[in-house]
């Protein structure tokens, strides 16, 4: 007989807006993470029915030399194109979410993160007991994004509209975390989120 649900906290926010940073602080102090990036990858693995199914639907142009996914020129796809998008989320969404469960349920911890960018679009927040929005403005997004993926400004200003408004993203979240200081501020607001999430994991847990 499985044991209860772990209490989870849904780590997002806006493209380039650091998730990935903040998901790695909260590991160092131990709790267990599932990246939902992650598991979208894995489930695309070369060879899988899934991966197929997507190349039949978008096409050679996004299958990389090597036979696996070309992400980048994916992302691209459906950046422009609002039902392309809608078309590979109900491809992905069922098998990620799957697969998520299966690790979380594996992970225990007091508490977990999973990462998820599009709580907001993706309509998941019953899914968390807690949601942590990681935010910046969208001027240092747009910078970020070109640094990292070498966007162009247009292609980045697509990736940007083609997600939840910050607005949108604030008014879901329980917590925020500013993500446009330094890199010691961020650590500082990790530990004290971490303080704060194990003692309402210990209060969920204690009502059960």
């Amino acid at each position: 007989m499985s044991g209860p649900a772990p209490w989870r906290v849904g780590l997002t926010g806006g493209i380039a807006s650091g998730k990935s940073t903040v998901a790695a602080l909260f590991a160092a102090l131990g709790v267990p993470i599932i990246d939902l990036d992650q598991v979208a990858r894995e489930v695309v693995q070369p060879g899988t029915p899934l991966l197929a199914q997507v190349l039949e639907r978008f096409g050679a142009g996004v299958r990389e030399g090597s036979g696996g996914l070309n992400r980048r020129a994916l992302r691209e796809l459906v950046f422009a194109d609002e039902r392309a998008r809608r078309d590979l989320e109900a491809l992905l969404h069922p098998p990620i979410r799957a697969r998520a469960a299966e690790l979380s349920a594996a992970a225990g911890g007091p508490y977990q993160i999973i990462v998820e960018p599009l709580i907001s679009e993706s309509g998941s927040r019953k899914r968390y007991d807690r949601v942590l929005l990681v935010d910046c403005d969208e001027a240092l997004q747009r910078t970020r994004l070109m640094a990292r993926d070498g966007a162009t400004a247009a292609q980045a200003d697509a990736a940007l509209a083609a997600q939840a408004t910050r607005a949108a993203r604030r008014a879901l979240a329980d917590d925020v975390l500013e993500n446009s200081a330094n890199p010691a501020d961020l650590d500082s607001q990790v530990r004290a989120l971490h303080a704060r999430y194990l003692a309402l994991a210990r209060s969920a847990s204690a009502a059960r």
